[in-house]
């Protein structure tokens, strides 16, 4: 007989076998087990909101595998994730098995390593049913707008159409900033801006006017910056102050979910959901060259900042060993975790410090490999000395007029030697290093011009930018931001275009539908108030039956309402107009949104019922017919590459096309990711390939 151990995903469970040994089997549930039945709402509202939980479909093989190897052990132990989805998976499987409620049976590893495995082991506790309450008020919430809304909206706009408490506040956000972008009124502004040099350097700077007549310069058209610089035309340049300081610059902390998701996105423009599924799979186990499978990271849902003081004093340990004492902070930093966090976890960190990015390349692919890096890098450094910076800033008078300079130089690069978090915007105005400049020195004037601005519109959201909106508006917690956004492009509410997000008119409509019969499905405020009443009932502060009744009282009036407002109406979509004409009838066809996402149409329907797929060609060309070769998507959404004379060249492919040709033939090349990332040529009997 031996200790049976129950986690979620084989990968996690074969990394967890390696630590603990043949004294315990480790075997995976692969998931929920249990769920609310998809046929049918589930709940019985009367009944004090009663959830009728049955056995999943298609799970049958592994909870009788579970309940086999349960009869066979001493002893069993649940250690599905550590969040509010793990703790209700768990609580589950102790009900399916029968387990005592009461028991101790419960384990949580924040990392995957030796001592993360036995640290989870030597503390294990009774299920924390606040925990699963806040996940089942969750699901039951789903739930019901699920399939109490949802239907209301097939009716009224078309089906297939879906609501929810983060996804349609997601939408919103999107169409809001859509809508300010079209009202936007572009201003014309103007300003001035010189070069000189100083009596003691040749290096020539840059300097703006910032007021006249000791007020902030406004410039507002042509002749008014002419007649300024007509003014300037004869006028001393001096300079009448200069500061110097030095100032520091502190490092970031390690990343939370969101800000992996925000950075990944910026760095390498990753999606959120493909962030997520190499970092489960780093925090899950890695193969590693001499050291077997091991957790690599942290567990990777977590909106804390906390450290432990193992991580702390192993990352100090790297530093001094790479960089030297001066690289060193006086003492271990600590991060504040913003106040609504679950402190239940560590922030985002690699679970052995010393263990560099480059040491492991091969071992890992190319995405486990990038994510790594940024995680890695940014952790050490978070625990590194402060940057220095020689700031200088000087104003220089020329009449009634004044203008500033700025700049700095790095004093000691501190810990941005390994690591700068990247912005979301760039600053044009980004600060150069300055001559050194006295006061009373007169400078001499290499040009003044006069330039002319424009104000921009906000700028559409990326997922980054979006993922960090939500985040600040206490919408959505850790683990919904990739689901979230992967459900809104899905369902065809919001599309990218590039790395922005802009909302579809099947998006904007249904938004406009739900902002005037469900006001507050779509504001945020009463979804970020929602997300509390969950999160206090996780801390025991709220009942979750109460939490839900209060919900469904005044959603359930609303739908009533509603209703009643559009009986026998229905919402129309408007179409999208295209360059491309109906090849049977010569009328512009439009875009239609269908199964399998959009598709051309003749608008001519139903007296004519031409359709065509929407193509997009890319520059590669067909290695076997000399077709071009277009993008396109499997059944699942995954994106392929086949020729254009499909089906007379059946040519398709994984790999994407590039501009390179090859140098051996001649032909397009083609670009392999994966763990064996290379640059290969497809066309038969040539062979060519090199590394990316």
């Amino acid at each position: 007989m031996s200790d049976l151990v129950i986690v979620e995903s084989p990968a996690k469970a074969k990394t967890i076998q390696k630590y603990l040994g043949p004294g315990f089997n480790v075997i995976a549930s692969m998931g929920h087990v249990r769920d609310l039945p998809k046929s049918k709402l589930g709940v019985d509202i009367e009944n004090n909101f009663e959830p009728q939980y049955i056995d999943m479909k298609g799970k049958e093989d592994v909870i009788k595998d579970l309940k086999k190897h349960a009869k066979k052990s001493d002893k069993i132990y649940l250690a599905t994730d550590p969040d509010r989805e793990g703790e209700a998976i768990s609580w589950h499987i102790a009900h399916m098995l029968n387990l005592d409620m009461d028991g101790n049976n419960r384990i949580a590893f924040n990392e995957i390593t030796k001592f993360g495995v036995q640290s989870g082991m030597s503390n294990p506790h009774k299920i924390d049913i606040d925990l699963v309450n806040a996940q089942q008020a969750r699901r039951i919430l789903d739930r019901i707008l699920g399939y109490k809304l949802s239907p209301f909206l097939w009716r009224k706009v078309k089906r297939g159409l879906s609501a929810g408490r983060v996804q349609s506040v997601a939408v919103r956000l999107v169409v809001d900033r859509e809508q300010e972008i079209r009202n936007f009124v572009t201003k014309e502004y103007w300003s001035i801006d010189g070069k000189f040099s100083a009596p003691s350097s040749r290096k020539i700077f840059s300097a703006k006017l910032a007021s006249i007549d000791g007020k902030k310069a406004q410039l507002n058209t042509e002749e008014e910056t002419n007649k300024i610089l007509d003014y300037l035309n004869d006028k001393e340049f001096k300079i009448t102050n200069v500061k110097k300081r030095v100032t520091k610059r502190q490092p970031t902390p390690p990343y939370i979910t969101s800000t992996l998701q925000q950075e990944a996105s910026r760095k390498m423009g990753f999606q959120a959901r493909r962030t997520m599924k190499a970092a489960q799979e780093l925090y899950e186990g890695i193969e590693i060259k001499d050291m077997g499978l091991v957790g690599l990271i942290t567990y990777m849902r977590t909106d804390s900042l906390r450290v432990s003081d193992e991580a702390k004093t192993a990352a100090a340990e790297y530093i001094k060993k790479k960089y030297g004492d001066d690289f060193l902070p006086l003492s271990p930093r600590e991060f504040k975790s913003k106040k609504n966090a679950q402190d239940a976890h560590e922030a985002i960190r690699p679970s052995m410090p010393e263990l560099e990015p480059e040491s492991i390349k091969d071992c890992l692919t190319t995405d486990q490999y990038k994510i790594y890096k940024i995680i890695w890098e940014r952790f050490i450094a978070s625990q590194m000395a402060n940057a220095l910076l020689d700031t200088m800033s000087a104003e220089i008078q020329a009449g009634n007029c004044k203008f500033t300079a700025s700049g700095y130089s790095v004093k000691f690069k501190g810990f941005t030697v390994l690591y700068v978090e990247t912005k979301d915007t760039v600053d044009e105005e980004e600060n150069k290093e300055l001559p050194m400049l006295q006061e009373d020195d007169i400078l001499k004037v290499k040009s003044l011009l006069g330039n002319q601005h424009f104000t921009q519109p906000p700028s559409r959201f990326t997922e980054a930018t979006l993922i960090k909106m939500l985040e600040e508006n206490g919408i959505g917690r850790p683990s919904t931001y990739a689901p979230t956004i992967s459900t809104i492009t899905s369902r065809m509410y919001v599309e990218r275009d590039g790395k922005q997000l802009k909302p579809t008119p099947l998006g904007e409509v249904t938004t406009e539908l739900m902002r005037e019969h469900f006001t507050n499905i779509v504001d945020a405020k009463f979804t970020a108030n929602m997300e509390t009443n969950l999160d206090n009932v996780e801390k025991g502060e709220k009942d979750w039956r109460e939490t839900l009744s209060t919900f469904y009282e005044d959603f359930d009036a609303t739908l009533a309402k509603a209703e009643i407002a559009m009986e026998g109406k229905r919402v129309k979509v408007p179409d999208e107009e295209t360059d491309v004409i109906c090849d049977l009838c010569g009328k512009n066809m439009v875009i239609k949104i269908g199964r399998f996402g959009k598709f051309l149409a003749c608008p001519g329907f139903p007296e004519c019922t031409n359709t065509k797929k929407i193509v997009q060609a890319t520059k590669g060309v067909c290695p076997i017919c000399g077709g071009t070769v277009i993008a396109q998507k499997s059944k699942k959404g995954r994106n392929f590459f086949g020729c254009e004379k499909y089906p007379e060249c059946t040519f398709i492919t994984w790999n994407t096309p590039i501009e390179d040709k090859c140098p051996k033939c001649g032909s397009s090349l083609f670009k392999k990711g994966g763990k064996a990332g290379k640059i290969l040529c497809e066309k038969p009997e040539c062979g060519y390939e090199r590394g990316l």
